[in-house]
């Protein structure tokens, strides 16, 4: 893991390569500057476009490519894929449209994919879908790498790590070789890592596939998904999908999470710090168990982690007593909002039992940390855990 002295230096020429992560949060994706133009142009609200004669160009039709976009894809595949010039970014309308596209333009009736079954919530319904379509689901823990014990026949491996809620980690190098060598695709969700926190592709993956509702923008107000790949066959099944579904997002959005991947680096160095002080204090009271942060040296994860994770993430996960416990808990905090999502600005938490579908006992409790100050935040919840203790 790198410290923040480190990634946010930059090369050695004042005119780049520039390889702070600081540096490209704040540039990615900006075109060549124009006198008396704003440094990131307003959003382009078009359904069509002038289009006399062929219809060749960028820019046709509002479904298939906004400017908007185009410059948020920019930026996103800056931070997740520098250096990679055949990588190519394509930007969704939710996470959940991103994960879509993946699954439902690379799989076909007869083949096999592999899920975790720890994962995001809402896979259990995917694999409904998906089955629905004659294709075969297997699914595995994230910890110990335990997909790799159901991955020969698979056409794709679906990779969630750290897993969410349960922050487990497996070692997406040794499941990519694994897969690629089966003849399978790999995409990795790397909603809670960031890209800052890691890189799938580098790490041998074939897609990088997140939520840009969670960490990425960070003020939990848009709704965005994006999927990073390398293989142009591949990446264009993807785009045709978005096309045929309209699984696009609007360019007021594009343009605000462009805004807001600025401060990224800004806000996962403040809200990863922040996580690690709150879960070694938590840590130390008799009534938590079961607590996961992978960047605390005794967690089960941490030495996976520590190989492809340059940041931690920000969210921590723990167990009280009871889920009555857990809900007076939760009531008798007073800077976290009762929310679910994660990745903002201002914390939030939840008893994840509410929902069902996450195998996690009554009391499980996944807590977002946000930007506050970290002293007043641990206050907060240390002073929730004594007043909700009888």
């Amino acid at each position: 893991m790198s410290d923040s002295t480190t990634d946010g230096g930059c090369g050695t020429d004042p005119r780049g390569p520039f390889t702070g992560d600081g540096t490209r949060a704040v540039r990615a994706g900006l075109p060549e500057s124009v006198k008396h133009e704003p440094t990131l142009p307003g959003p382009v609200f078009a359904a069509h476009f002038h289009l006399p004669g062929d219809p060749t160009g960028p820019y046709t039709y509002g479904r298939d490519e906004n400017p908007t976009w185009t410059l948020l894809e920019q930026a996103i595949g800056e931070l997740e894929a520098p250096g990679q010039d055949g990588a190519e970014t394509l930007v969704f309308a939710s996470g959940m449209a991103a994960i879509s596209s993946v699954l439902f333009s690379q799989l076909r009736a007869g083949d096999t994919v592999v899920l975790p079954d720890d994962g995001y919530q809402v896979l259990p319904l995917v694999r409904t879908q998906l089955e629905a379509y004659g294709i075969e689901v297997r699914t595995a823990p994230t910890g110990g790498d335990a997909q790799l014990d159901v991955l020969d026949g698979a056409r794709l491996l679906w990779i969630e790590t750290p897993s969410n809620p349960g922050l487990d980690v497996c070692d997406v190098r040794r499941l990519a070789e694994a897969a690629h060598a089966r003849g399978a695709l790999v995409a990795v969700d790397n909603t809670l890592a960031t890209p800052l926190g890691q890189r799938p592709l580098e790490l041998g993956a074939d897609f990088a596939v997140a939520s840009g509702t969670k960490q990425l923008t960070g003020h939990g107000d848009i709704l965005l998904g994006y999927v990073v790949g390398r293989d142009a066959e591949a990446m264009a099944a993807v785009r045709r999908w978005r096309k045929i579904v309209g699984a696009i997002p609007g360019p007021m959005e594009a343009w605000l999470a462009h805004r807001s991947i600025a401060t990224l680096q800004l806000r996962v160095d403040r809200q990863n710090a922040t996580a690690l002080t709150l879960a070694q204090a938590l840590r130390e009271r008799t009534e938590v168990t079961g607590l996961r942060y992978p960047g605390l040296p005794d967690d089960p994860s941490h030495r996976v982690a520590s190989q492809q994770m340059r940041r931690f993430g920000c969210v921590v996960s723990f167990t009280l007593p009871t889920r009555a416990r857990a809900d007076r808990f939760l009531d008798a905090l007073r800077l976290v909002d009762a929310a679910t999502s994660f990745g903002g600005v201002r914390s939030t938490a939840e008893r994840r039992g509410r929902w069902g579908g996450d195998a996690v006992p009554e009391g499980f409790i996944r807590f977002s940390v946000g930007a506050e100050d970290p002293a007043d935040l641990v206050a907060d919840v240390l002073h929730a855990l004594d007043e909700t203790a009888a």
